[in-house]
């Protein structure tokens, strides 16, 4: 017989397109980049959802049907129950076969020892099935006569009925203009009319597509986008190894608004084709103007942008993927996590290295800046540095997730320092305070990311409740008071994992999109949905625009969707 084979670096993009689909993210990242598998000649295209499965239970069917047809001393059948999964995997053919042998012949015992008492079940059968005939007759004989007396019954209602219907003609001729009259009444007047109450619960209002404009031009996934600062420029981040710089035209969104070049530049991150996957766009960020544009790639490079398009500048020294690329607020650091562990501050001056910080064991999966000098960054290994410039060592060490960190965000004042985990965990740390103050427990599953509501000094919102959101694998978002430490609500209007949560610029509404296709705004103080849109693919980010008045989402399916809000 021959045997099929599959290479190692088949199985290595099996793996790799397995933890894909099961959203894990980052460790699809970690294994491409190690196993190069964009340099594999392999089609995604022709490989289908689930595929590694699939093979692994034909799998074992093959072993499990090879060694039932090779056992030559008992019949085969069509019953494969006789192995384990476990058997299959620890143990060769010659061992299954001999597992199966006993197994029949031990059937075959069974057997003999059921036909020993098959003439006494045969005879037992028959009594039971001569007494079973005789409560049938019964039963019939006794439902024959109640039949005849429901019959008896019958005829002498239907004569009473004979005697009423005389006596009924005999007033209905007296009073037949009187009948007529009622008759008209009824007709009038009609049936009485229900009593509608109008539900006290406020239904959220549905975006329609033609209230929506999307923007196509992606040929895959869109991981990320970001509105510039300074006006009405949408930037978006694909699979497809580009990014695009769009111009979002003034009015209404609508399904017959397009945005068609000179207004969209697409900022090619390779050389000759066009499906590299080792340049996938995995993260980008606009400067505090809105003048400059940085992008960062799978490739382990950070590139500058002109908000026309044109290549600035590119950033070299990252040995692996970047999944974090931050501005500081001033302009002249630009500050990017890599999965080769480690964090590296850019001069804006002179495009070159200020200082990299090599702190952590594992990939680093989040950065962020405090002020102007100094950081915080995250990483698989579970723990949290932060980190000034000029330091070589961390400024403060935080410990206490049990699991990778997958995003960490200073609040609006710079004080107090939010993280969340694969643990299932939200905590909240203080810098001053050098300890985790508040540590949240409410979610079931991975947290994936956090927002603070702007709020705070400095901010144009001074007054309102300082405000953490988290939002979960477990399919919910949790709104959480970071002064007091407690849940506010939990908003449990999705169906699948949230990716990504946004706070409008007032700090009044928050939107969300999930893996179920769907996003919504929420109401921050009464913790329910205003409007909701379904799109036609998941939703890996959501953001606001300046002026808070839309909301640009991008999507599994190559598309970015842009719409209006208005209360």
């Amino acid at each position: 017989m021959t045997h099929s084979t599959i290479t190692s670096t088949e199985l290595n993009y099996l793996v790799f397109r397995y933890l894909q689909e099961s959203g894990l993210t980052h460790s699809a990242f970690a294994l491409g980049y190690e196993a190069g598998i964009n340099k594999c000649a392999i089609d995604g295209n022709q490989v289908p959802p689930g595929a590694l499965i699939t093979l692994v239970q034909k799998g074992l069917q093959y072993i499990e049907l090879e060694a039932n047809l090779d056992n030559t001393d008992v019949d085969a059948d069509d019953d494969f129950s006789f192995l384990q999964p476990l058997d299959l995997i620890t143990k060769d053919v010659n061992e299954l076969q001999q597992i199966i042998k006993a197994k029949k012949k031990e059937k075959v015992q069974k057997e003999c020892d059921k036909d020993k008492n098959k003439d006494s079940m045969i005879a037992q059968d028959r009594d039971q099935q001569f007494e079973s005939e005789r409560v049938r007759e019964r039963q019939d004989r006794d439902a024959a006569q109640e039949k005849e007396k429901e019959m008896m019954e019958v005829d002498n209602e239907q004569e009473r009925e004979k005697e009423k219907e005389e006596e009924k003609e005999k007033q209905h001729v007296e009073s037949k203009d009187k009948t007529k009259l009622d008759e008209h009444e009824v007709s009038r007047v009609g049936p009485e009319q229900m009593d509608i109450t109008p539900s006290s619960q406020s239904l959220a209002c549905e975006i329609s597509r033609s209230e929506v404009t999307i923007l196509e031009g992606h040929s895959s996934e869109v991981f990320a986008c970001a509105w510039s600062p300074a006006g009405s420029l949408l930037a978006s981040g694909s699979g497809d190894s580009t990014a695009r710089i769009w111009k979002i035209p003034d009015g209404p969104c609508g399904k017959d608004v397009q945005v068609l070049p000179p207004n969209v530049h697409v900022l090619k991150h390779f050389k000759g084709r066009t499906n590299e996957k080792s340049k996938d766009v995995t993260t980008l960020d606009w400067n505090g103007e809105g003048t400059l544009l940085a992008t960062g790639s799978y490739d382990g490079q950070a590139r500058i942008w002109s908000p026309d398009g044109e290549l600035r500048n590119t950033l070299v020294k990252h040995r692996g993927p970047i999944f974090s690329l931050k501005w500081n607020k001033k302009g002249d650091f630009l500050l990017s996590g890599s999965v080769d562990k480690t964090a590296i501050v850019w001069d804006t001056k002179t495009w070159e290295c200020k200082q990299q910080f090599e702190y952590h064991s594992a990939p680093t999966l989040d950065v962020d800046w405090r002020n102007n000098y100094s950081f915080a960054t995250c990483s698989t290994d579970t723990m949290i540095y932060v980190c000034k410039i000029g330091e070589t060592h961390p400024v403060k060490a935080f410990s206490g997730h049990k699991a990778e960190v997958n995003a960490i965000k200073w609040d609006p004042t710079g004080s107090l320092l939010a993280s969340c985990s694969d643990d299932g965990t939200a905590k909240i740390w203080s810098l001053k305070q050098d300890k985790c103050l508040h540590d949240f427990k409410d979610h079931s599953k991975e947290i994936y990311t956090i927002r603070w509501r702007p709020t705070g000094q400095g901010t144009n919102n001074p007054n309102q409740q300082l405000v953490l959101a988290s939002a979960s694998f477990d399919s919910t978002i949790k709104l959480w008071d970071a002064e007091q430490g407690r849940l506010l609500c939990s908003l449990n209007g999705h169906r699948q994992p949230v990716y990504s949560v946004a706070f409008s610029p007032n700090g009044e509404y928050l939107a969300s999109g999930s893996l179920d296709q769907s996003l919504h705004i929420w109401s921050v103080k009464e913790g329910r949905i205003l409007k909701t849109y379904k799109g036609r693919g998941g939703i890996f980010e959501v953001c606001w625009n300046r002026e808070g008045d839309k909301i640009a989402a991008c999507f599994a399916n190559s598309s970015i969707c842009v719409m209006d809000f208005r209360m």
